[in-house]
């Protein structure tokens, strides 16, 4: 888990006890306020999953590809 997806959950979680103290209290800006912070944690978290995702093809392109870079390193 990366940084992202760390403070993308703690976001949400946060949003969360935001929307059910707004619930409790009756206070509407509260509740939508808890379910925007929800929402900007699930879009944070996905594009750690992206970010992670495209580190994790890149290993393994370089590590398919090792030859091609040496290969590469030697003609420069």
């Amino acid at each position: 888990m990366n940084l992202d997806q760390f403070s993308g959950s703690a976001r949400q979680l946060g949003g969360s006890l935001k929307e059910q103290w707004g619930l409790l209290t009756h206070a509407d800006p509260t509740v939508v306020a808890g379910r925007r912070d929800q929402l900007l944690g699930r879009i944070q978290q996905l594009q750690g999953n992206v970010r992670d995702a495209s580190r994790k093809q890149l290993r393994q392109w370089e590590n398919a590809n090792n030859d091609l870079r040496i290969g590469l390193a030697r003609t420069r």
